[in-house]
C-alpha cells in the first residue's frame, strides 16, 4: 500500500512540474519529514547461548519487530549538477520485540521487550535530469550503521524470568529511490523510499536458565515524505 502511494506521488509530481531552477553543483539541501521504518524481519530460531538454555540448542520460533514513525532528516551536498552526497538521520526509532512459536512457549513466547535505534546512512545519489527541470527523481546507494540502545525487558518477560536484553550494532548497505519537486527555486516537496540491510543478533538473559539469542535480518523498507530547502 505504501509503495503504491509512493509511486502515485512521484507521477503526480512529474506531471505538475513547472520550470524553475533545480539542483546545481555546490547546493546544500536539507530535507525533513515523517519517516517510517517498516520491518521485514527474517530470523533464525531462538537458540540457547549460555547456561541451561545452551543445552536445549535451537528451540525454534521467531522474533518479530514492530514498525515506527519518527522525524526524518536528510542533509545533501551537490558535488556536480547530477551527483550528490547525502546523509540520512532521524530522531530515535522505538520498537517492540515479540517471540512466538518456540518449543518452550511458557518461558520464551510473548513480548520480550523494546529498544531504540538510530540508522545514519551515507549515500552517493544520482539525479539524471537537467537542472532546469523542477521534477528531480534520483537513485542512490551507500552504507548504513545502525546503533541499538535503550534495550529493556517487558514486565511480562520479567515475570517469566528474563532480566536483560542486548542487541548488537550493525553495518550494512542501503539503496534508495526518490524525487524532489521544486515549489520555488529554494523550497521543494520530497518523497523517498529506501531499503536498508540490517543484520544483527539479539540476546536475552534469564535469571536462572542462562541466555538465549536470535539472529535477525531486519531488512526494513524506509519511507519518507516531507519538505526540503536548498541553500
Amino acid at each position: 500500500m505504501r509503495t503504491t502511494l509512493f509511486a502515485t506521488s512521484l507521477l503526480a509530481l512529474a506531471i505538475a512540474a513547472p520550470s524553475v531552477q533545480a539542483h546545481q553543483a555546490g547546493d546544500i539541501i536539507v530535507r525533513a519529514g515523517a519517516i517510517t521504518v517498516q520491518t521485514k524481519e527474517n530470523t533464525s530460531g531462538v537458540k540457547g547461548d549460555r547456561g541451561t538454555l545452551s543445552t536445549l540448542g535451537d528451540i525454534g520460533g521467531k522474533a518479530s519487530i514492530s514498525n515506527d514513525t519518527q522525524l526524518g532528516l536528510n542533509f545533501a551536498y551537490m558535488v556536480t549538477d547530477h551527483w550528490g552526497i547525502e546523509l540520512l538521520a532521524a530522531t530515535p526509532f522505538s520498537h517492540d520485540v515479540k517471540i512466538s512459536g518456540t518449543g518452550a512457549p511458557t518461558v520464551a513466547d510473548g513480548k520480550l521487550g523494546s529498544f531504540k535505534h538510530l540508522p545514519p546512512t551515507l549515500s552517493a545519489v544520482y539525479y539524471p535530469l537537467d537542472s532546469k527541470s523542477a521534477f528531480q527523481p534520483y537513485v542512490g546507494a551507500g552504507i548504513n550503521y545502525t546503533w541499538f540502545f535503550d534495550e529493556s525487558v517487558s514486565s511480562d518477560a520479567k515475570t517469566r524470568g528474563f532480566d536483560g536484553m542486548k542487541i548488537k550494532n550493525s553495518w550494512g548497505w542501503a539503496a534508495q529511490v526518490g524525487a524532489d519537486y521544486m515549489l520555488t527555486d529554494k523550497l521543494m516537496l520530497n518523497a523517498q523510499i529506501r531499503y536498508i540491510d540490517i543484520d544483527t543478533t539479539a540476546y536475552a538473559s534469564h535469571s536462572t536458565l542462562g541466555r538465549a539469542k536470535v539472529d535477525v535480518d531486519v531488512e526494513p523498507l524506509v519511507y519518507m515524505v516531507g519538505l526540503g530547502y536548498k541553500f
